[in-house]
C-alpha cells in the first residue's frame, strides 16, 4: 500500500499494453484498507487486505517500467528517489508522533522491543527484526508494538527498490533486440513467481512465523500483479463474465479473513485467496455494467479513501496498541473502535494533504532532492528512537547485582531479615532482554537436526595458556524455554563445582516423546529424538530437564507420560536425570503489571495454593524409573504461602511464564545442595 499515485495510475492502471486510468484500483485499494482496519479494531484478526496492496503494486509498478524501458527513459535512480520522497515523509510523521505518546503510554518493559521495531520500520526492515524475533524463543512473547503493521510497508519498500533494478537489468539484456523486453520480462516475472511460490508454500510449512514476515515468500504477489499488468488484456471476457469476476473478488475478499486464520496459516498456497480475488477484479476491469463492482469501487468515497489508504493504514495500528494499553483491554468496545477509526481517518486525510502531497511535489522536483527529503526523514525518526534509547538506559542505569546486600533475590526467601526496598533488577527496561543468552557459550551443530548444542566455557587450565581446564562431570540441560532459564541458576553451581553444562534446548519442546506444546508439530519430536542420540554419543554424567509443565491456577500443572518415557530411556542406558518442577505461569504480563500498579506490586502475584497443588504431580505416578531424582523448585519462587512477582527487590519474572535471568541466578545458592544430593556426587 503506497500513497496515491494519481499520475502513476492514469499511465499503468491498465494493462501495459493499454494504459489508462481505472478509478477502481484506488477503490479496490480502498476495500483492502477498510478489511485491514475493521478486523484490526473490532475482530482482532488478519484480513489478508495487505496481499492485495501487493498485487495492486506489483500491476501498477511493472506496467510503469515496461513502458519507462520500452521508451528507453527508464533511470533507477530517478524512481528510487521519487519512490522514497513519496514514503518517508507520512512514515516519519507517524512514527514520531506514536513513539512520543508510546513514552507516556507503555511500560517501560515495552521500551527496547518498541525502539528496534521503531528504527527499522523508518529503515524498511520491519519485516526481518520481526522474521529474527519469530525464530528467537526469548522474543516470541513481545506484544504487537505500535510499528508491528510495518512489515507490510516494508516488503512493499524492499520491492519498490528492487523491481526497477530487476526491470533495467532484463531491459539491458534486451538493448539488441527491444521488441523481446515484454517477452523476457514475462519470463522472468514468471520465475519470480514460481520461485517464490514454491519457497512460500515450503516454508510456511516447515516454519509459518518466519515466512509470513519474509520477503522472498510473498515476491510471487508483486510478480502476478505484473503478469496481470503485462497480458490481462489477452484476457477477453463477455461483460456478464466480468461483471461475476468482480463481484467475486470484491465478497471474496470480504470473507477471506473471517473464514481462513490468516496469521496463522500465510502465506503459503492459502494467500492465493486473496491474491486470486485481486485479480478478478483487475480482470474484470470496467465494465461499465449499473450494478458492476467497479461502480462502487469508482465512486467518489472509494476514491478518496484509496488516496488516502496509505496514511489511514499507517495510523489506525499506533492508535489501537495505544488505546489498548493505556486502558488495559484486549479488544475495543463498539465505540471505542468506532472513535478509533474515525481519529484514524481525520489523521490520514491530514497527512495525505498537508504532508504526502506537498513534500512529495517537493521531494520530485530533482533526484537529488528526493533522496534528501528521504534522508532527512528517517535520520529524524533514528535520531528520536536514538533519544528515547538514553532516556531508557538513565532510567536502568544502577550499579548494584543480584547477591548485593540490597538484592538478595531468591536468597530473600531463605532469610527471616526484611529486605529494604530497592529499585527493582532488572530495571522494567532491561527486564525484556534479560534472559539466558546460549549463543554466547561454545555452540556447535548438532549431527542430525539443524540446531545448535551450546556448551559452558570451561575456564583455562592455567592463567593465560590456550588449554581448558577438563570438566570434572559433563551434564546435558534438555528441554524448552523453562528449562533453559533455569540453567541460569545452574551456570553458578556448575562453574563452583568444574561442570560443564551443555544445552540442547528449543522452545517450546519439552523433552518428551510427544509434542507436548502442539500436539501436530513433528518438528519438536523430530528434535528430541536426535537429542536422544546426541546424549547417547555423550554419555554425559547426567540430565537436567523439567519433572513437570503447565502450572497455571486451578492445579494444571501435569508430568506428562512422554517425560516419563524419556527418562526410562535415559535409566536403560544408566543415565541418572534430575528433574525440576516448574515455576508458575500468569495469565498477564508481570513487569506491565508492577508498572502499572506499583502500589500494588503483590496484587500481581498469586497464591501459592492456587497454583500448586500440596503435593507435586510426579508424586502419584507408579512405575518411575530409578533413575529419576526430583527437585521442587517451588520454594525457590514462592513464599508459604504467595507466589509473588518480587523478590528480594529482584523481578521473578521477565513476562507471563519466564523467570529473569536475574532470578534464576540468585536461586543457585539455595539449588546447590539439592542438585548435588539429587546427583549423589
Amino acid at each position: 500500500m503506497t500513497p496515491r499515485e494519481q499520475g502513476a495510475a492514469r499511465r499503468a492502471a491498465g494493462p501495459a499494453s493499454s494504459p489508462g486510468y481505472r478509478p477502481e484500483l484506488q477503490g479496490l485499494r480502498a476495500l483492502a484498507v477498510v478489511l485491514v482496519v475493521v478486523y484490526h479494531v473490532w475482530v482482532n484478526r488478519v484480513s489478508g487486505g495487505v496481499d492485495v496492496f501487493f498485487v495492486v503494486s506489483g500491476f501498477l509498478l511493472t506496467g510503469q517500467l515496461v513502458r519507462s524501458a520500452e521508451r528507453g527513459d527508464l533511470d533507477v535512480r530517478k524512481r528510487w528517489s521519487r519512490t522514497l520522497a513519496r514514503l518517508t515523509p507520512a512514515t516519519a510523521l507517524v512514527l514520531i508522533s506514536t513513539a512520543a505518546l508510546a513514552a507516556f503510554v507503555l511500560p517501560e518493559g515495552r521500551w527496547s522491543q518498541t525502539v528496534r521495531e521503531v528504527v527499522a520500520s523508518a529503515l524498511f526492515l520491519e519485516n526481518w527484526q520481526l522474521a529474527a524475533d519469530s525464530v528467537d524463543y526469548a522474543a516470541r512473547n513481545n506484544v504487537a508494538s505500535i510499528a508491528q503493521h510495518f512489515w507490510s510497508l516494508s516488503v512493499q519498500g524492499q520491492f519498490f527498490l528492487l523491481w526497477p533494478l530487476l526491470i533495467a537489468l532484463v531491459a539491458l539484456a534486451c538493448r539488441q533486440a527491444p521488441a523481446r523486453l515484454r517477452h523476457s520480462v514475462t519470463l522472468t516475472l514468471l520465475g519470480v513467481f514460481a520461485a517464490s511460490l514454491i519457497y512460500s508454500i515450503e516454508l510456511t510449512i516447515s516454519n509459518q512465523p518466519l515466512a509470513y514476515f519474509h520477503t522472498l515468500t510473498r515476491l510471487w504477489e508483486f510478480a502476478l500483479g505484473g503478469l496481470l499488468a503485462l497480458h490481462g488484456d489477452r484476457v477477453v471476457l463477455t461483460r456478464r463474465a466480468r461483471v461475476a469476476a468482480g463481484w467475486t473478488g470484491v465478497l471474496g475478499l470480504v470473507a477471506c479473513g473471517a473464514l481462513i486464520p490468516v496469521a496463522t496459516v500465510f502465506p503459503g498456497i492459502a494467500a492465493l485467496w486473496p491474491t486470486t480475488c485481486a485479480a478478478l477484479v483487475l480482470l474484470a476491469g470496467r465494465t461499465g455494467a449499473a450494478f458492476g463492482a467497479d461502480r462502487l469501487l469508482a465512486g467518489r468515497v472509494a476514491r478518496y479513501l484509496g488516496d488516502i489508504s496509505y496514511a489511514l493504514y499507517l495510523w489506525h495500528w499506533p492508535l489501537l496498541v495505544l488505546y489498548l494499553h493505556a486502558w488495559q483491554v484486549e479488544t475495543p468496545s463498539l465505540a471505542v473502535g468506532a472513535l478509533i477509526i474515525a481519529t484514524s481517518l481525520v489523521l490520514a486525510a491530514l497527512t495525505h494533504e498537508l504532508v504526502e502531497q506537498p513534500l512529495q511535489r517537493h521531494g520530485s522536483s530533482s533526484t537529488r532532492r528526493g533522496f534528501r527529503l528521504a534522508a532527512t526523514c528517517t535520520a529524524l525518526v533514528v535520531v528520536a528512537a536514538t533519544v528515547w534509547q538514553g532516556v531508557g538506559a538513565l532510567r536502568s542505569t544502577t550499579e548494584a547485582d543480584v547477591g548485593d546486600l540490597a538484592y538478595p533475590g531468591a536468597l530473600a526467601l531463605a532469610s527471616d531479615e526484611e529486605v529494604t526496598p530497592a529499585p527493582l533488577l532488572p530495571s522494567p527496561v532491561e527486564v525484556g532482554d534479560d534472559w539466558l543468552r546460549l549463543e554466547r557459550w561454545d555452540c556447535s551443530p548438532m549431527s542430525a537436526f539443524a540446531w545448535d548444542i551450546c556448551a559452558l566455557p570451561m575456564p583455562p587450565a592455567e592463567e593465560g595458556a590456550d588449554e581448558t581446564e577438563p570438566p570434572s562431570r559433563r551434564i546435558v540441560v534438555v528441554g524448552d524455554s523453562h528449562a533453559q532459564q533455569m540453567t541460569a541458576a545452574l551456570v553458578p553451581i556448575a562453574e563452583q563445582n568444574n561442570w560443564q553444562l551443555i544445552a540442547m534446548l528449543r522452545g517450546g519442546c519439552p523433552y518428551s516423546t510427544v509434542s507436548e506444546v502442539d500436539p501436530e508439530e513433528t518438528e519438536c519430536v523430530a528434535f528430541n529424538a536426535a537429542v536422544a542420540d546426541e546424549i547417547t554419543a555423550l554419555q554425559p554424567d547426567a540430565v537436567v530437564t523439567m519433572a513437570s509443565r503447565d502450572a497455571r491456577v486451578g492445579h494444571t500443572e501435569q508430568t506428562p507420560a512422554g517425560f516419563v518415557e524419556q527418562w526410562r530411556r535415559l535409566d536403560a542406558q544408566g543415565i541418572p536425570v534430575l528433574a525440576l518442577r516448574d515455576n508458575p505461569r500468569f495469565d498477564h504480563s508481570i513487569p506491565d503489571c508492577v508498572q502499572m500498579q506499583p502500589e500494588d506490586i503483590a496484587g500481581c502475584g498469586v497464591d501459592r495454593a492456587e497454583i500448586y497443588a500440596p503435593t507435586p504431580p510426579w508424586a502419584d505416578l507408579p512405575d518411575l524409573p530409578e533413575n529419576v531424582s526430583f527437585i521442587d523448585t517451588s520454594d525457590a519462587i514462592c513464599t508459604i504461602d504467595r507466589c509473588p512477582p518480587v523478590i528480594g527487590n529482584v523481578l521473578v519474572y521477565m513476562d507471563d511464564n519466564h523467570l529473569t535471568a536475574t532470578y534464576s541466578t540468585s536461586m543457585a545458592e539455595l539449588l546447590a545442595d539439592p542438585v548435588q544430593a539429587g546427583l549423589g556426587w
